[in-house]
């Protein structure tokens, strides 16, 4: 029974019992003398991933890396991402807590003000692991690698070290970044009509680049010190967190993964009616890419090339856990912080509360962990959290709201359906099942039965037939919630824009 008070989140405190079991198992090998050795974490984030892979029933990208994790673990068949930009997923995975208590719904600049909010990496820090990052995690803007919560972060260029991750794959330290942009005739019309006065040109721009630059990429340099450090020696326990920019725009990827998909194989999804949610930006946008001669495939195209890509840059980092001393005793999970569309509704990127931007690969391996299996129940990324610190046998973290899904893993076969949360704002919501998506933007609501519109085409909403169904749904929504202009919220904004385009740092507890 939902309570009234706290609505899904309140659910997701009393499926499966406790969040953290903190007393429960360990997930981890046998020591020497018989004790049970505390589990390593590899955590390995990939960015704009959406369900097109293998390992979701999808064969559309080749991702041979993935789907041997998948083989050797146990995969979400329905995971859902915590958020539907980059910022709030991440945030929310994070943190443990949804975007409706830390009031981060879009891509903010943030940091954790309140004290009491010990994000993943530093409750496992706290609890003596050592924590190693290395890419995209958060969604790190300049200044916003909060060092508290670990030992060691690695960026691929040292310059950026003080200032996180850098915003684009591609930059001109790298010398890799063309020197004309945008490349691709998509681009340039995107430039040419107007589309870009809100969006930087490049970031639906896309080309080949020589196959022997692909050592100087960041993503190769990123997943490359992953691979070191799995091959050097650690005493204590750790947790490694590595972060993967690509697909994400702008897709300049070496020849040999564009060589994997010929234009004239690439399949254009139906696009349907268009999105009633959206706006003139975004239907300029879709007219202009679907207008482009063979514009829509040759963004696929670009786009699959990218996973591919991100797919070999995970493979390494596989291969080197796999010939590793700690092959036998480390949780494995991968996930991506949302999807993303290719004109389905008229809409090209993510932002939206459809199943192709929320519906993302989340796949778990490790000890405890059952093998190439699926879990078809709901899930969310928010769940991450929970679950690392049940499996780690780690003491209780009360302030998390996903669902320990230690069970699931064990014996996914008896894992049962449940409704998870994906806020787009803090008036525009979705609540989804494995058969249902009710979505609230203001004042209009969707209803979409999974089963038989999987392309979400036909809104029930006004149906009455359907209005048990929408009711019920309805009533997991959460009674309150923290508005995104909220000068209480746990979430401190770090940076002022001022009206010169400069920017001013708040401090920060780590800098001085």
């Amino acid at each position: 029974m939902i309570s009234k008070r706290s609505g899904l989140l309140a659910m997701s405190a009393v499926v499966g019992g406790s969040l953290l079991l903190g007393q429960g198992e360990v997930m981890g090998a046998e020591g020497s003398g018989g004790e049970v050795v505390r589990p390593n974490v590899l955590m390995l984030a990939v960015d704009d991933w959406n369900d097109w892979l293998p390992a979701l029933g999808d064969n559309r990208a080749i991702t041979p890396n993935l789907d041997r994790l998948a083989a050797r673990g146990v995969t979400m068949a329905n995971g859902h991402s915590p958020a539907v930009y980059s910022a709030p997923s991440r945030t929310a995975l994070m943190t443990g807590m949804n975007a409706t208590t830390t009031g981060i719904y879009h891509d903010q600049i943030f940091y954790v003000a309140d004290p009491s909010i010990e994000d993943l990496p530093r409750y496992f820090k706290k609890h003596g692991y050592k924590t190693v990052g290395a890419g995209k995690i958060y969604h790190h803007m300049p200044g916003c690698i909060d060092m508290r919560s670990w030992d060691e972060y690695f960026v691929w260029n040292p310059v950026n070290k003080k200032n996180g991750w850098s915003y684009e794959a591609w930059a001109p330290k790298t010398g890799l970044l063309p020197k004309e942009l945008p490349v691709s005739e998509v681009g340039k019309n995107i430039l040419s009509k107007g589309v870009s006065k809100v969006m930087p040109t490049h970031w639906m721009d896309f080309g080949v680049m020589p196959n022997d630059l692909e050592p100087k990429m960041a993503d190769t340099i990123t997943t490359d010190f992953g691979a070191k450090f799995l091959k050097e020696k650690h005493v204590d326990p750790f947790f490694l967190a590595v972060g993967i920019y690509a697909p994400h725009k702008p897709n300049y990827v070496p020849e040999k993964y564009f060589d994997l998909y010929p234009l004239n194989k690439i399949e254009v999804p139906e696009f349907g009616p268009s999105d009633p949610t959206g706006n003139q930006w975004t239907e300029k946008l879709h007219k202009v890419i679907t207008e482009t001669p063979d514009g829509a495939k040759k963004e696929i195209q670009a786009y699959l090339a990218a996973i591919s890509y991100a797919d070999a840059q995970l493979g390494k980092v596989l291969d080197s856990l796999e010939a590793s001393e700690y092959f036998e005793n480390t949780i494995v999970v991968l996930w991506s912080d949302h999807g993303y569309h290719h004109g389905e509704h008229h809409r090209w990127m993510k932002h939206t509360q459809w199943q192709r931007t929320s519906h993302v690969p989340f796949i778990w391996a490790g000890p405890g962990i059952a093998k190439g299996e699926k879990v078809e129940g709901t899930r969310s990324l928010l769940d991450i959290y929970p679950t690392l610190v049940s499996m780690a046998g780690l003491s209780e973290n009360s302030r998390l709201e996903g669902v320990d899904m230690k069970n699931d893993l064990a014996n996914p076969k008896g894992a049962e359906d449940r409704e998870v949360l994906v806020p787009l704002a803090d008036d525009h919501m979705a609540v989804v099942n494995q058969k249902w998506r009710y979505v609230v933007r203001g004042k209009g609501e969707f209803l979409y039965d999974l089963t038989n519109d999987p392309q979400e085409f036909v809104n029930l909403a006004k149906d009455m037939k359907y209005a048990k169904v929408k009711a019920e749904l309805k009533s997991k929504l959460p009674a309150n919630v923290t508005k995104e202009s909220d000068e209480h919220r746990p979430m401190s904004m770090i940076l002022k824009k001022h009206k010169d385009e400069t920017y001013e740092w708040r401090p920060k507890p780590n800098q001085k």
